[in-house]
């Protein structure tokens, strides 16, 4: 639903808009970004801590570590909004040289965004005493609703003030409803879990433990998700940052789709401290085989059909400017949905050291590389850097993977698991891209054919990706898995 509403505001907005606000809009957001390392590392330790102390005897350690946890949510997250509220406009105009009318709501936008940030990191603790209990129906339903609300707020609000403060005042309102719906229902349902904002020093101790490497993680994850739109700012003009956004936005859209089923998997790993490390591994892998096939399927759904599709989605400028950008960022999240099971299984483990250098190297890998792409080749060479950051990415991690286990033909098990439903997603989607281009179909005439057509070469790319897995030592356990999920959809026990 929220993917969904999201892909449905954005053309409305960018058309609205304009590219050059819509630009300005996405540099204030990527402007907000850093914010984000401390939010989301908050929120991860704080919901792998919780998911160890669920039991009744374990409601006054758990009562701690929420209250220490909310007290840094409002304490240091306030001091880091009122900095970007403060300083956000003057440096913005320093580092992407923004000036005229373009800039004249830079301060309001600012505000408003690190208001909604404020928000969001709050929320995010609250939501924790969700996700540590597994429970994503109620995460689901406060997500559906804030989503709604900022859309209509943005159908309402952008049309009489057509600016990037509107855009991104909208956004803060979805903010603040999730805020307040995840108050409500925390205190209705989880009230004895709950307590006042406070520090206590062994939970506090805990929290950082994990959250100082998760710090560093996020940071390296910031820099590889927003490199591009760093250096677009700083060396072109702002459209070239809408542009950007643009193809970014629907990638991310089918990315974090495929990232949030994967999310599940968090407290899920959490929860097998006690289990064997051998055990571990083989559902590692499995749960891996499963999300990289979907990823792949899906995102490789849009590559064959990416210039349709934004045709009819933002207008034939955007899809001649963009089209090869979201090809190539789609090949990127193939690629980078390799390690989203790995990056939770070693958060949930504890291994958060582990997790920082991955991201770190991926943040060095795809910085550099922009660094050096885009003035030679200009903004069309945008996406191929994280590609280069997702391939550092995946060697690393596989190196750390064969390093800390024992478990016996692991070259293989990651070969088969890992790497070859990735390998064939994108080689097939890339050969139906190249077939549809030589066949020469008028694809953009109406929705309903791009849409078919990217259903079918999802279909298409999932059917290869299960049979090439079903080769080799473990097609008998891709198999039992792929009809285990199969059955539990399956209506009336039907398979």
């Amino acid at each position: 639903m929220a993917v969904a509403l999201n892909l449905a505001i954005l053309p409305f907005a960018l058309f609205r808009l304009g590219p050059g606000s819509f630009g300005v809009a996405g540099l204030v957001t990527a402007s907000i970004a850093p914010a984000l390392v401390f939010s989301n590392s908050l929120a991860l330790s704080t919901a792998r801590e919780l998911a160890r102390r669920l039991a009744p005897s374990d409601l006054e350690d758990a009562q701690r570590l929420f209250a220490t946890a909310v007290a840094l949510a409002v304490g240091l997250g306030g001091a880091i909004a009122v900095f970007f509220c403060l300083a956000g406009a003057p440096l913005a105009r320093i580092a992407f040289h923004l000036s005229g009318p373009l800039a004249d709501d830079l301060g309001l936008a600012f505000l408003l965004a690190g208001s909604g940030w404020l928000c969001q990191c709050v929320s995010a603790v609250f939501l924790t005493l969700f996700s540590a209990r597994q429970d994503y129906r109620r995460i689901a339903c406060i997500s559906i609703v804030s989503t709604v609300c900022t859309t209509v707020a943005m159908l309402i609000l952008i049309p009489s003030a057509p600016q990037a403060s509107t855009f991104l005042g909208c956004q803060a309102s979805g903010f603040a409803i999730s805020l307040f719906l995840t108050l409500a229902w925390s205190h209705h349902s989880l009230g004895e879990w709950l307590a006042r904002p406070a520090f206590h020093r062994d939970a506090l101790h805990r929290l950082v433990r994990l959250g100082s490497w998760q710090l560093a993680a996020q940071g390296g994850a910031l820099l590889a998700a927003q490199a591009d739109r760093y250096l677009l700012g700083a060396l072109l003009l702002p459209q070239f940052v809408g542009f950007y956004t643009v193809a970014q936005r629907l990638q991310e859209a089918m990315y974090i789709g495929v990232l949030k089923v994967g999310e599940t998997l968090f407290p899920f790993f959490s929860s097998l401290h006690q289990e064997t490390e051998d055990r571990k591994i083989d559902l590692l892998l499995r749960s891996s085989w499963i999300l990289n096939v979907l990823a792949a399927s899906a995102l490789g759904g849009l590559i064959p059909v990416a210039g349709p599709l934004l045709h009819l989605w933002t207008g034939a400028e955007v899809a001649a400017e963009a089209q090869q950008v979201l090809v190539v960022l789609c090949v990127a999240g193939i690629l980078g949905s390799s390690v989203n099971v790995f990056a939770f299984y070693l958060l949930a483990q504890g291994r958060s050291r582990d997790t920082a250098l991955i991201s770190l190297v991926t943040g060095i890998f795809t910085l550099a590389t922009s660094a050096i792409a885009l003035p030679l080749f200009g903004w069309q060479a945008a996406g191929c850097s994280t590609c280069v950051g997702m391939i550092a990415q995946i060697a690393l991690t596989v190196f750390l993977l064969k390093q800390s286990s024992s478990l016996a033909g692991m070259g293989t098990r990651v070969f088969h698991l890992v790497l070859m439903p990735l390998g064939v997603g994108i080689v097939t989607a890339l050969l139906l891209r190249y077939g549809l281009d030589c066949a020469k179909l008028d694809l953009v005439a109406a929705w309903w054919s791009v849409g078919s057509v990217a259903s079918l070469s999802a279909a298409a790319i999932l059917v290869v990706a299960v049979a090439a897995s079903q080769l080799g030592p473990y097609g008998a356990l891709c198999r039992r898995d792929l009809r285990a999920i199969v059955a539990r959809f399956a209506p009336f026990g039907a398979v």
